[in-house]
């Protein structure tokens, strides 16, 4: 509001979840900062949104500085089949002002900020070291209806490929497809998921041949 300095949002990361989380922040004329550690992103970032959005590369200096200062700080990082890493320790929490906000939208997959821990929609928030966590798990889960529709825009045209061609003929057909694999006939196929549970990973084209 006039008279009243805007708030200042800081994201981890810059992807769909990151990138969308922005444009609400910067909807409501707060000061937004998107941390990403890819150069490309950030560029396409600075060309989409310009002077509105401040992008920094990701370093733990500069989440440690913009986490001191933010009111909001909102984490969307996701290394698609692995464990969320810990941007965040619970010293720069700390470090936060009191009755600021963290928002781990990586807690499906484990959480970007140390203090974070699973919440549900019943009970979404809990204050640790004098700031508060919003860590729902399944967040589109509050807007059941719509989420669903969009996953099955999304998912769809996949469900109809399989179930038209057969998975074999489907998957060599799309590398997208074939590139979401992650078990076939007891081998694990992605690496990520089959070096965080500890098991022997197998290339996919090398499964699909057995």
């Amino acid at each position: 509001m006039p008279g009243v300095a805007a708030g200042n949002v800081v994201l981890l990361g810059g992807g769909v979840a990151g990138t969308n989380a922005a444009r609400m922040a910067m909807g409501i004329d707060a000061r937004v900062t998107v941390v990403e550690k890819s150069l490309t992103r950030l560029y396409d970032l600075d060309l989409r949104f310009g002077g509105q959005l401040n992008t920094m590369f990701s370093t733990v200096t500069a989440i440690e500085e913009l986490v001191a200062g933010a009111d909001l700080v909102i984490g969307a990082v996701l290394v698609p089949g692995a464990t969320a890493p810990r941007l965040v320790t619970r010293d720069m929490i700390r470090n936060m002002r009191r009755g600021s906000a963290v928002v781990d939208i990586s807690i499906d997959q484990g959480g970007c900020f140390e203090t974070s821990r699973p919440t549900t929609h019943a009970k979404p928030t809990y204050v640790e070291e004098g700031v508060v966590h919003y860590c729902v798990s399944n967040m589109p889960g509050a807007v059941p209806r719509t989420s669903a529709c969009a996953l099955n825009n999304a998912t769809l045209p996949f469900v109809l490929a399989l179930a038209g061609k057969g998975y074999r003929q489907a998957l060599a057909d799309d590398p997208h497809l074939k590139g979401g694999l992650n078990i076939h006939r007891g081998h694990v196929t992605y690496e990520a998921v089959a070096r965080d549970l500890g098991l022997p990973y197998t290339p996919t084209d090398e499964a699909l041949a057995a």
